[in-house]
């Protein structure tokens, strides 16, 4: 008896802790795109080791790429508030994918002229390792719905 008393009491508090824990995304709505850009370049900067000229011209691609991420989000919370729940037609959704896809092989051909080949190298594993974890974050959310 004393036992399932103590495992309900532990398990309320994890459940507790767990539903106050902010996730990613509220936490980076408090960062302005120039604080975002700033902690991605400085991560960059330890898992690639850039130089200075590396890192000033990356910096500039992580604050349009923050940029773009602020305002979409912003976008997306204004059609959530408005009540707004419907998915976007086929031509929407289409251009939204061009458009996204657009952008990423402008940043993958900018990443190649600012990193030499072993940084690059490591660059684009960081990436797929980030659309993997994406990935399955996703499976598991469909999942559990």
């Amino acid at each position: 008896m004393k036992k399932l008393i103590l495992f309900t009491i532990a398990l309320t508090a994890l459940q507790i802790t767990a539903q106050n824990h902010p996730n990613r995304a509220e936490r980076m709505q408090d960062f302005t795109p120039e604080e975002m850009a700033t902690l991605r370049t400085k991560k960059m900067t330890l898992a690639l080791d850039l130089n200075a000229s590396q890192q000033a011209q990356i910096q500039e691609i992580n604050l349009e790429n923050a940029t773009l991420r602020k305002a979409h989000m912003e976008k997306r919370q204004a059609r959530k508030a408005s009540g707004n729940t419907n998915k976007p037609s086929k031509e929407e959704y289409l251009k939204m994918q061009h458009a996204k896809l657009d952008h990423q092989i402008e940043v993958k051909a900018k990443m190649k002229d600012i990193l030499n080949a072993e940084q690059y190298s490591k660059w684009e594993k960081m990436q797929a390792r980030k659309a993997a974890k994406k990935r399955d974050h996703k499976k598991a959310k469909m999942n559990a719905e």
